[in-house]
């Protein structure tokens, strides 16, 4: 058995934080304390790559969340083209490093292309399913 939650949410810089209190709240519905602090910092990065590189104005991104067995899965899609890279900046640039510190943070990272857009997801071990999906095993 799963769980899964998604939103969506509009291309502006104020939605960045409503996506990370959705991942806040869907992670204490479900009784996911652990990894909690990692997957808020994680979607703040997704979100800003959404906004800015991913969503064209006007349109939404979302925000997917689901645990299957000990596996919390974070995935944010958006409409816009290319793929993310893990960058190593040089020590004096500005930018560059929120997908390194996401996937150091995280235990698996992809991006799924799609014929419009891509999801990009993060992947994290969790010490226990939560009790919901426990009690139906």
């Amino acid at each position: 058995m799963s769980l899964s939650r998604q939103r969506c949410f509009s291309s502006g810089r104020d939605s960045v934080r409503s996506a990370r209190d959705f991942v806040h709240d869907v992670l204490a519905e479900w009784d996911v304390p652990d990894r909690r602090d990692d997957v808020r910092l994680c979607v703040s990065e997704l979100a800003t790559n959404a906004v800015l590189h991913g969503a064209q104005s006007g349109r939404e991104f979302s925000v997917r969340l689901s645990v299957e067995g000990l596996l919390l899965r974070l995935e944010v899609r958006d409409g816009g083209g290319g793929r993310p890279e893990v960058r190593s900046p040089d020590t004096d640039q500005c930018s560059g490093r929120g997908l390194r510190l996401a996937c150091e943070v995280a235990d698996d990272f992809g991006v799924t292309e799609h014929a419009v857009g891509k999801t990009v997801w993060l992947a994290f071990k969790i010490a226990s399913a939560p009790a919901w999906l426990r009690s139906r095993a």
